[in-house]
């Protein structure tokens, strides 16, 4: 793809963002597009993003995790994306969904690192001697395509459909939990979701952890020392609206909570 459409759908999924008015799925308008491709239009729009806000990076994420995605994109590997400062809501906060298009939460497990990871070879191991700690975190995406009738390309070039981010209170040294094994349940108003453990995330979130640091590395691109690591939902999409809350427990480190308004 030349560099003018790269420039186009990039600025266009901004505007998206901006005006909270999705677009027509890429994939539908563009035969041949490549995931390559898709990446350099997320790079477009988060340029755009961090040039009209000032906003910094501050993190990265890891999508389509678990097999039913995986099968549902028709893919045999992740994605990923970037976070940006203005994403983040700390325990507490409301989410304001009148920002945002169709939200649909996931719970997962946050890393926040002590020290950098460069790939290729980074290791399991490698990514638990890097983290400071771990806290259960709610990402809250939301898709700047229409409907979410979306495949891999259209959710990369879209920063992995990122929309925002919380932070549980709790932390903890991933060295003191075996997070492959800890259960989590999500409960939405009240009501048990879904029930799963770390082991539906790459067979654990630290070998999700350690495959971005190795794709990244490929493209020459490292993981920084204090950036936040979402490292891949646990849970379905669950799909949120004003006055709905959602509690995310995790076995051995606590819960996290959000509201919407």
């Amino acid at each position: 793809m030349n560099k003018s459409k790269i420039e186009q759908y990039g600025d266009e999924l901004y505007n998206a963002l901006v005006t909270r008015t999705p677009v027509a799925p890429l994939t539908d308008r563009e035969a041949e597009i490549t995931i390559e491709d898709a990446y350099q239009i997320q790079q477009r729009m988060i340029a755009r993003r961090l040039e009209a806000t000032g906003e910094t990076i501050i993190g990265k994420k890891i999508g389509v995790t678990s097999k039913v995605v995986m099968d549902m994109l028709k893919v045999n590997q992740p994605d990923f994306g970037m976070l940006t400062s203005g994403m983040v809501f700390n325990e507490g906060e409301a989410v304001d969904t009148s920002k945002m298009i169709a939200p649909r939460a996931e719970a997962e497990v946050a890393f926040i690192l002590k020290s950098d990871l460069m790939g290729p070879g980074v290791t399991a191991a490698d990514v638990l001697r890097a983290t400071e700690c771990v806290v259960p975190c709610f990402e809250i995406v939301d898709s700047r395509i229409q409907d979410w009738k979306i495949k891999i390309q259209d959710t990369v070039a879209d920063n992995a459909s990122c929309g925002v981010l919380t932070l549980g209170g709790r932390r903890k040294s991933p060295r003191d939990i075996d997070l492959a094994l800890a259960g989590m349940v999500l409960e939405k108003n009240g009501e048990v979701i879904s029930t799963s453990t770390g082991a539906a995330v790459q067979g654990s979130p630290v070998n999700a952890v350690a495959w971005l640091a190795n794709t990244l590395g490929r493209l020459g691109i490292g993981l920084k020392a204090g950036e936040v690591i979402l490292s891949g939902s646990q849970s379905p999409l669950v799909p949120v609206k004003a006055g709905d809350s959602l509690v995310c427990s995790v076995g051995g480190l606590g819960s996290t909570s959000v509201r919407f308004i």
